[in-house]
């Protein structure tokens, strides 16, 4: 989407172009955080605490920790749990202000350097730790985004760390941390269990914090996110599949920076499916003339392939199967997405799994027993409507074609 300069002069953030969030602000802010540390190899701030782990050179790739230029209560620049509710340009504030010194280690060895070290037990602590960061060289104003990871800041090689703060590590993350007799997937499931939240596990798992002695491995950021909502994920399921199904059909809505999200859930045993409806102009569509619908599905029995559509599959699943564990109920799940041509920059999965819990949160916006009503409910509400989402959606086509035993001996008995 191409938007002329000089309506910025008029716009001065007020959204004028079109776009979900304005680019000039966020980086105008970001770039005054950023000046005086641009100049300087020491860097001294409170990190949230923050890290990154790359996957470029797998096995070896660069690690290290990440801090603002900022001293105090920074919790909120790495916290995505806390973002649902922020505009997006002070989440690419938050996110491009952090400055990332890194190494470059061996996945296989995660033990053998004090810096990596020290980094994971920062990583640990659930409040911000002031650290002193001395970097090679004054790092680059280069700014990345991913559709995995949130939106990156600048980076530069690191020299050296020093942790001028006390860590605060909670008592279960310093169990797993210690407990080199417990597996790293059930480490995760201890945590999210015990309360922590989902993105300071992803954060820990990636450092190699969690796992059997000699086993614990350095994960690159973008794959233990996905890691972590799956391992969680195939925990709920089992519990999910225990419960009985729900008794009629729940519509749910959630719109969100030039985004809309529907979920419905029909009454039958679990199965599930994710789609997402790319505008001409949005992040993954930015030249194409046509809207563009992908997702993928599992049945009852799950998948034994990763799904073609990505780590959003997981984190929506994620929000899905903990609304169904909270109504001790289980169901077959769809999932919608549209993408509007104002969301034009990839900022994370994260995106998907909150604004699907708020979507949850929120309530069911319609409850039927007809098909039939949900596909009136997509026309009124969905850009994209019914024929076109049906039509796509493998799920949606077996429920409309398939009749259950229930259904049959209830006409059975109506005619007698």
């Amino acid at each position: 989407m191409r938007v002329d300069p000089s309506l910025c002069v008029t716009c001065r953030g007020r959204g004028l172009c079109g776009l979900a969030y304005c680019p000039v602000l966020a980086k105008a802010r970001a770039t005054y955080v950023l000046r005086p540390a641009s100049y300087s190899r020491v860097v001294e701030g409170s990190t949230p605490p923050a890290t990154f782990v790359g996957r470029v050179g797998y096995p070896f790739v660069r690690a290290g920790p990440s801090t603002p230029p900022l001293t105090g209560d920074t919790s909120v620049f790495d916290y995505p749990e806390l973002w649902s509710a922020k505009r997006v340009e002070e989440i690419l504030e938050y996110r491009w202000t952090l400055i990332t010194g890194f190494k470059v280690f061996d996945v296989r060895r995660p033990s053998d350097d004090r810096i990596l070290e020290e980094t994971r037990l920062v990583v640990l602590s659930s409040k911000p730790v002031d650290v002193q960061v001395v970097l090679q060289k004054p790092p680059r104003p280069l700014i990345t985004f991913s559709e995995h990871e949130p939106p990156q800041g600048p980076r530069s090689p690191l020299e050296s760390l020093r942790v001028l703060g006390n860590p605060s590590i909670p008592k279960p993350l310093e169990r797993a941390y210690y407990d080199t007799d417990l597996p790293a997937a059930d480490a995760v499931i201890y945590l999210y269990n015990s309360g922590v939240a989902v993105s300071h596990i992803q954060k820990a798992f990636s450092l190699g914090s969690f796992g059997l002695k000699g086993q614990r491995r350095l994960v690159p950021t973008r794959w233990s996110i996905t890691a972590v909502d799956s391992i969680i994920c195939r925990w709920l399921v089992k519990e999910v599949k225990s419960y009985e199904e729900i008794n009629e059909i729940h519509v749910y809505e959630y719109r969100v920076h030039d985004n809309l999200f529907i979920g419905i859930l029909y009454p039958a045993k679990w199965s599930y499916e994710w789609m997402e409806a790319w505008w001409p102009g949005s992040t993954w569509n930015p030249l194409g003339l046509n809207v563009v619908v992908e997702g993928d599905y599992e049945d009852y029995f799950g998948r034994t392939t990763y799904p073609s559509i990505g780590g959003c599959y997981y984190a929506s699943m994620l929000a899905t199967l903990e609304h169904l564990k909270a109504m001790k109920r289980q169901a077959t799940a769809i999932l919608l997405r549209e993408i509007y041509p104002g969301f034009n920059i990839p900022i994370g999965v994260w995106f998907v799994r909150e604004s699907c819990r708020s979507m949850f949160k929120k309530g069911p916006v319609l409850k039927t027993d007809s098909l039939r009503e949900v596909c009136e409910y997509l026309d009124k509400s969905t850009k994209l409507g019914c024929r076109k989402w049906f039509s796509s959606s493998r799920l949606i086509k077996r429920l409309a074609t398939t009749r259950r035993i229930e259904d049959y001996f209830r006409v059975k008995t109506r005619e007698l």
